[in-house]
């Protein structure tokens, strides 16, 4: 077994907890993450998917339960220990790319090395050695509203990249893009997984994810549903591919009847 790097331990996450109307958004998750694997986190809309994602990654906090991170827990870190470990150790991508729009896509890659109070020489060499690698290298003086939706990804994969983290954390990272780009992104992804061992977690309703994917979680509830392998994903594909299609809880529940 490989390292496990990322560990969730019964972890809920309420919202208005203290009203009247409670919102559960997780319900007792645990499981782990090894070093390498490509996570491909799957379900409908409001099913919890990004709340656990943003709890592993610390970007928000368990109600309950501990996320436990390179064998430590997060209740045990400061906010200055966790603030380092999130902006060093996860790189992340978003649907809408977050490029800050009066930056050059230069000074949009360089930003966290820039925050990270690395010298310039390091940072220019580091910005132009990724954007070669990722074919924007020719754009990198142009600003984010002079690009397409895949160059401007691209350049939010690069950011991502810069600090060299172990994880990339992508929430819906296609889900602007055309099938052309997207197939472009996920061999970028891809590759950075097999050839360069990046831990990838991605939240998609792209089921052309799940045949990249090592393994699949179906969050449905608050809760992990499913966990398949890639080889179990391929024998139920159809399935997936009609989840992918389904917005609300009651259009899942006509389905399976």
């Amino acid at each position: 077994m490989n390292e496990i790097i990322i560990e969730v331990k019964n972890i809920s996450k309420v919202y208005d907890e203290m009203t009247d109307n409670p919102v559960i958004s997780l319900n007792n998750i645990s499981m782990s993450i090894e070093k390498g694997e490509f996570i491909c986190v799957m379900g409908t809309s409001g099913s919890g998917k990004t709340t656990f994602i943003n709890c592993i990654s610390t970007m928000d906090t368990p109600s309950k339960g501990q996320v436990i991170l390179f064998g430590k827990s997060t209740l045990e870190m400061s906010d200055e220990e966790i603030g380092n470990f999130r902006s060093k150790e996860i790189g992340f991508i978003f649907q809408e790319y977050n490029l800050l729009d009066y930056l050059t896509l230069e000074e949009n890659i360089a930003f966290p090395l820039s925050m990270n109070k690395v010298k310039n020489s390091e940072i220019k060499k580091r910005v132009h050695e990724i954007a070669k690698n990722l074919g924007i290298e020719g754009l990198l003086n142009k600003y984010p509203d002079e690009c397409s939706g895949g160059q401007k990804q691209r350049t939010a994969i690069a950011r991502a990249l810069v600090n060299k983290p172990s994880i990339i954390i992508a929430d819906e990272p296609t889900g602007n893009l055309d099938s052309k780009n997207t197939s472009e992104l996920l061999a970028i992804l891809k590759n950075l997984n097999e050839k360069e061992g990046k831990t990838i977690i991605m939240v998609t309703h792209d089921v052309m994810v799940g045949s990249f994917a090592s393994r699949l979680l179906y969050i449905q509830d608050g809760t992990i549903k499913e966990q398949l392998s890639r080889k179990e994903f391929k024998t139920q594909e159809d399935y997936f591919y009609n989840i992918s299609k389904i917005n609300s809880k009651e259009q899942l529940i006509s389905l399976k009847k």
